[in-house]
């Protein structure tokens, strides 16, 4: 019988709850609450054929558009396989095992994920006690022997942002490591570092298809960086990950401007009521800069979860790493207003 590596026998499964959701009201996974902009679904009915389904993806026009689109060169932009493929294909280029890499916790899953497969020795900053961003920690941990810095910007669970002044404090302090910056939120923050590609070798920024496009079930995201940078990226990635039916919808996704600037306006403002709704209950809630809030629940938090479930709402409980904490989506205001229903039901 074959012997796993020391690295993944080390790791935790990681298994999403992820099935049977579809009937629900899905406040559980940050996904866009309404689905993707009709003309998503429109595009590829008129685009797709079996003699195109028929043939391995071409990516040339797909990075074309979408490089425009995000203000970048085309060699300066890889498709990914959502963002996880850009967290494996950044850590499997430029960390060596046992190499150091910084993670903040709590943050996405998939950055302990990756870095735990290649073998990196994993250090990790705990968020301040109000959950704002520790950015002085960081840095003080920055080593010359840092191989990579993995941050969510806003932080997923905790909806925490970082400005762009204080990304540049970590890209200067930390010259020779693979620097992250997730963006897979932005368009409910307004913060990008993208603009800062020019002026720092070791900068990378990541966005996704499957929040504010609505298209999760597609696997489409974009990782940045440096074209030399780019280049070796692309040698650690399989050749024709990204299928291409999410390359295409990618470019009818970003064409739709309006669509996806009425629903960050909507989930803002459904942010905002679920905040007064959640003070009326008397429960706190952090600050974000997402289109999720994380409220504390105390030691009822799973079984608020339980019941929403029951009663037909998916929120996600993450006590598990934040005592007490739920953390809901933030869809449609019409969304919102039903949650609120249904947890003063049962609060």
């Amino acid at each position: 019988m074959p012997e796993p590596r020391a690295a993944v026998r080390r790791m935790a499964a990681y298994s999403p709850p992820s099935e049977g959701r579809q009937n629900a009201l899905r406040l559980d996974f940050n996904e866009n609450t309404v689905g993707c902009s009709p003309a998503v679904v429109e595009f590829l009915k008129n685009t797709l054929t079996a003699g195109a389904l028929s043939i391995y993806p071409e990516y040339s026009e797909a990075k074309r558009e979408l490089a425009e689109f995000f203000g970048v060169a085309p060699n300066e932009i890889l498709l990914t396989n959502g963002t996880d493929e850009a967290i494996q294909v950044l850590v499997n280029t430029f960390v060596d095992e046992n190499a150091e890499v910084l993670l903040l916790r709590p943050s996405y899953a998939m950055y302990r994920f990756y870095a735990q497969l290649a073998g990196a020795a994993l250090q990790e900053i705990d968020f301040n006690t109000d959950l704002s961003f520790p950015l002085e920690a960081l840095i003080e941990r920055i080593r010359p022997s840092t191989r990579a810095i993995l941050i969510a910007n806003p932080n997923n669970p905790t909806g925490t942002g970082i400005d762009a002044p204080s990304i540049e404090r970590i890209l200067r302090r930390a010259p020779d490591a693979a620097v992250l910056i997730d963006e897979a939120y932005f368009e409910f923050s307004g913060v990008t570092v993208l603009p800062l590609l020019s002026r720092y070798p070791n900068l990378f920024v990541s966005r996704t298809f499957s929040k504010v496009y609505g298209m999760a079930a597609m696997r489409c995201g974009c990782l940045f960086s440096q074209a030399t940078n780019v280049e070796f990226l692309r040698k650690a990635q399989s050749p024709y990950s990204v299928n291409a039916v999410a390359a295409l919808a990618a470019r009818a996704a970003i064409r739709d401007r309006a669509y996806v600037r009425d629903y960050v306006c909507e989930a803002l403002a459904a942010r905002e009521i679920l905040y007064a709704g959640l003070r009326d209950l008397g429960i706190h809630a952090f600050p974000s800069q997402a289109n999720f809030v994380l409220f504390e629940a105390g030691d009822r938090a799973i079984a608020i979860r339980d019941e929403l479930r029951r009663r037909g709402v998916l929120v996600r409980d993450r006590s598990y790493e934040i005592p007490g904490a739920v953390r809901v989506t933030i869809g449609t205001r019409a969304q919102t207003e039903k949650l609120l229903q249904e947890l003063r039901a049962i609060w």
